[in-house]
């Protein structure tokens, strides 16, 4: 995390030529949204002063709220590579304030913020490593996404046969000249797929990154003619993409998620924490799961788990340990999807883990499986306690009603499906 200081920024920005400056935050969905502002408002918006109306940002308000405040975070300066090199465009990750000088809760950001004092207070330090799938399709004459691939390549594959390597390359230049340690990049199962892996960081700074790396995927993708999705399953027939979450936690400077002395190399609060895990992963669903198209993905018979499960062996449990069991080891939650908040979903793990560990919960090996669909995730929402305690009374309400909303759309449509199915038969 780089400690900018007022001065740092006005420096940076006059070297480097930067003129437009785009102050960013999300919606309740982690979507993300920006304000951008010219150089000669710097001053301005350094000083917490820039406003906008929240009515018109999705879940962030009832009619009649006072405009909100955007309060840079200094350490999120950065410089988007793929803009123009004359007149550049930077960007910073903010928090959102009401007039009064409090945070605003339905903030995202503020909600994660919470979880992480709440741990803190405790002793822990908390770092993610996320995992993210995407899929490059054609675009169409006018630059408008299709799902259109004319390559046949799978896990590990590489050019000639990957056609996206050119464009996933710029994407890992992109990502390191914005401070991102890229730790590996390849080809997934799918044709079109792929991940980018980047180095885990503390649980605030992940968050921001997922957002940043989603936005310069799709940027960069468009220079080279091809559209970038997050869509969990936007191809019917194979794998979909997910967003591992790969989890350490820290106290004394200590992972204690490792014993040499215990089994499989585990201390118990790592068993504790899965166990927590479990006990609220199908209550989370709505969150890490978001929208309809998550539950084409979570279906046998493709990778993606659909059983709520601890696999000490298995990389595809649901809850597992990949990689060495030493002092760098990592519990993965694998049921994410990237269309997730990553503010929330990170919270959510958070809380599930510590709730585990100060309950000392034990892994139950009850067969349960992730909800079939969006309306059954929100009712797994609204019965699990630990949610709403997370977001808020306020958000909670919102985000489910949203989501209530949103299944009500889909529900009233009629798919080719249907009609290839019904028509002729009755």
């Amino acid at each position: 995390m780089l400690n900018y200081t007022k001065e740092d920024i006005f420096r940076i920005v006059e070297e480097e030529d930067v003129e437009f400056i785009r102050l960013q935050f999300t919606d309740i969905f982690g979507n993300l949204k920006n304000v951008a502002i010219t150089v000669s408002q710097l001053e301005k918006a350094l000083d917490n002063k820039i406003s906008f109306d929240p009515t018109a940002i999705e879940g962030y308000s009832d009619e009649g709220e006072e405009e909100l405040l955007l309060h840079p975070d200094f350490s999120t300066f950065a410089i988007f590579p793929w803009r123009p090199q004359r007149g550049k465009v930077a960007r910073m990750i903010c928090d959102v304030y009401r007039q009064d000088g409090t945070p605003y809760e339905g903030d995202s950001r503020y909600i994660l913020k919470q979880v992480v004092k709440e741990a803190k207070d405790l002793g822990y330090t908390f770092e993610v490593g996320p995992a993210c799938e995407f899929f490059l399709f054609q675009a169409d004459e006018n630059g408008l996404p299709t799902t259109v691939t004319y390559e046949q390549a799978g896990y590990f594959d590489l050019g000639p046969i990957d056609f996206g390597e050119n464009a996933r390359r710029d994407m890992v230049i992109s990502l390191e000249n914005m401070g991102f340690q890229v730790e590996a990049s390849h080809h997934e199962s799918a044709p079109a797929q792929h991940e980018i892996d980047f180095k885990a960081d503390e649980a605030i700074a992940t968050a921001d990154n997922i957002l940043t790396f989603k936005l310069a995927v799709k940027s960069i993708a468009r220079t080279h003619g091809l559209h970038a999705t997050f869509m969990p399953k936007p191809k019917q027939g194979v794998d979909g993409s997910g967003m591992r979450i790969n989890m350490k936690l820290y106290k004394d400077g200590k992972n204690i998620f490792y014993d040499a002395e215990g089994k499989d190399g585990l201390s118990e609060d790592a068993y504790h924490f899965v166990a927590g895990l479990m006990k609220h992963v199908r209550g989370m669903a709505a969150i890490t799961n978001p929208i309809v198209n998550s539950y084409k993905r979570l279906v046998p018979g493709f990778d993606a788990p659909t059983e709520i499960s601890y696999d000490r062996k298995n990389r595809r449990g649901m809850v597992n340990i990949p990689g060495t069991r030493d002092e760098n080891v990592r519990i993965s939650l694998r049921s994410p999807d990237p269309t997730a908040n990553p503010y929330l979903t990170i919270a959510l793990c958070l809380r599930a883990g510590l709730q585990g560990i100060n309950e000392k919960a034990e892994i139950n090996d009850k067969k349960e499986t992730m909800p079939d669909n969006l309306f059954e995730a929100i009712r797994a929402m609204e019965n699990d306690d630990m949610i709403e305690s997370v977001l808020g009374t306020e958000v909670f309400r919102r985000y489910s009603a949203l989501k209530k909303a949103e299944w009500n759309r889909y529900r009233e449509q009629i798919t080719n499906w249907e009609i290839n199915e019904y028509l002729y038969r009755f």
